[in-house]
């Protein structure tokens, strides 16, 4: 028998209380920087072919699927060559790419669309679960403290959490952000693919509320450096109804993650300029689609580029030979294929500092036990 839930959502008392408010103000001011930064990239759907790839990476680690940067990249190339974790973690931004498209579209986050992010993440349609869910004890004692609810009360469950993504709360969104991320987890409506399909639900929640033109802010990096916090905080507020530090905890991390993705963004965009102008300077062939093909797939082929510019394959093969020879690209070979790599953006992908928390310590304190 699992456990009851409580009602939701929540009361607003104790939700939007001092600490909250003054966090809100933070993050939102962060929040809105990134914004404003990503608009000055001139094509903002590059940011989803690169930013993505880390947020697939970070947030497949979470649930202990492993692969690397490169893999990822390469696997773009000949997707038929990859290994199985990185085939997994490229469905991700699979997913990712369908419920923005969808959010685009409608405006909305419906029951229907949750259900093909969670088919495309795993490769099925599976639906929700039919099974009891995966029951948490505790490691000491044995002892149960949490169960997911029921097969048969995920239909209904699922559908008030659908009401509440799409209906006014009189809420600031980001509080509505943390309360939705917590309900999701709770209901664990799927077989697998919970966790990260509700990662995939934050950024998009935060589309479809107009604080994001496209999906930029990923909190999984977040996540896996304060994992500990998560998962006692996700219990606390299960246990208690303590919602204060929850809420707290998920604004620091839209905090921390605006800061570090608007400095990545703006080392994209100056990296672009800077290759741009070289590009121009050096090749009469320059265009902005042949920037964007080199940006969009920082491991790029000759089938890539005929493809985006609409050239043939004796052209494409031409543009790319002359940009590896003036040092924009590296020329490199994988199987019985070229490929070329826009190494300054591989680098700025890869070699990634973590988060600086920090920076915003003392407006985001997370209540101890």
């Amino acid at each position: 028998m699992s456990m009851s839930l409580p009602p939701f959502p929540p009361a607003p008392e104790g939700l939007e209380t001092q600490a909250v408010l003054r966090a809100l103000v933070s993050a939102h001011r962060y929040l809105a920087e990134l914004k404003g930064v990503a608009r000055s990239i001139p094509n903002q759907g590059l940011l989803l072919s690169t930013l993505a790839l880390q947020e697939a990476q970070s947030s497949s680690e979470i649930e202990n699927i492993v692969t690397t940067q490169e893999a990822l990249l390469r696997q773009r190339l000949q997707p038929e060559r990859a290994d199985a974790s990185s085939r997994e973690v490229a469905r991700y931004v699979e997913a990712l790419g369908l419920g923005f498209a969808e959010v685009e579209r409608s405006q909305l986050l419906t029951t229907r669309k949750i259900l093909a992010i969670q088919a495309e993440l795993e490769g099925n349609d599976a639906g929700l679960r039919t099974v009891p869910g995966t029951v948490l004890k505790n490691e000491r004692t044995g002892e149960v403290v949490f169960e997911p609810p029921s097969p048969e009360l995920l239909p209904d469950l699922v559908g008030e959490l659908e009401r509440f993504l799409n209906q006014p709360q009189g809420l600031d969104p980001l509080v509505c952000m943390a309360l939705a991320h917590h309900r999701f987890e709770t209901i664990h409506p799927f077989y697998d693919g919970n966790g990260r399909t509700g990662r995939i639900l934050n950024v998009l929640y935060l589309v479809k509320e107009g604080l994001l033109d496209m999906p930029s802010l990923y909190l999984s990096r977040y996540i896996n450096q304060t994992k500990d916090d998560y998962y006692r905080l996700l219990q606390r507020v299960r246990g208690d109804q303590d919602w204060e530090p929850w809420v707290l905890y998920m604004l620091r991390g839209v905090a921390a993650t605006s800061r570090h993705t608007t400095r990545q963004v703006e080392a994209i965009r100056d990296l672009l300029l800077s290759i741009k102008h070289q590009v121009r300077e050096q090749h009469r062939f320059y265009s902005q689609d042949l920037i964007n093909n080199i940006f969009r797939h920082p491991y790029t082929k000759v089938a890539f580029l005929r493809d985006d510019l609409d050239v043939s394959r004796q052209t494409a093969t031409r543009y790319l030979d002359a940009l590896a020879d003036s040092g924009v690209l590296t020329k490199a070979r994988y199987g019985r294929e070229n490929y070329y790599i826009n190494n300054a953006l591989v680098r700025l992908l890869v070699e990634l500092p973590e988060l600086e928390l920090g920076a915003v310590t003392r407006e985001y304190h997370v209540a101890e036990d």
